[in-house]
């Protein structure tokens, strides 16, 4: 199962990749839990988003907030239902029109092949200073 949720995982990137965000939704269950980590009061993304229209809704505030420069996954690790993944990021965010770029680690859950539960870490402080 390891391998088919990389690769599940790696298809929901790639999809992101083409801003095919309704795929993205799509595979989320009825009670995904999508989690930023973080203060919510640092960026508008961070907090707790559930189900599919939470996913649909946490990518839109994305695309509101900031454009992105680079995103690349690098390291995908599986263990039972969840995948980890390693990557960085680099963003301009829109208000300001400053830069911020961090590591990240995203975390899937994946149950029958859907998604059940992200949370990502990252350097939020870079977010709470470009959003000012």
């Amino acid at each position: 199962m390891s391998n088919a949720n990389i690769a599940f995982v790696q298809s929901l990137y790639a999809a992101f990749q083409r801003g095919d965000i309704a795929t993205i939704a799509t595979a989320a269950m009825p009670d995904t839990v999508w989690q930023v980590h973080g203060r919510p009061k640092d960026h508008p993304a961070i907090g707790v988003h559930k189900g599919p229209d939470g996913v649909q809704r946490f990518f839109g505030i994305v695309a509101e907030t900031q454009d992105v420069s680079a995103f690349t996954p690098r390291e995908f690790y599986a263990a039972g239902d969840k995948v980890f993944v390693r990557g960085n990021y680099a963003w301009t965010m829109r208000k300001t029109g400053k830069p911020v770029s961090s590591e990240w680690l995203h975390i899937f859950a994946v149950r029958d092949g859907k998604l059940l539960g992200f949370e990502e870490f990252s350097d939020t402080a870079q977010f709470a200073e470009a959003v000012r």
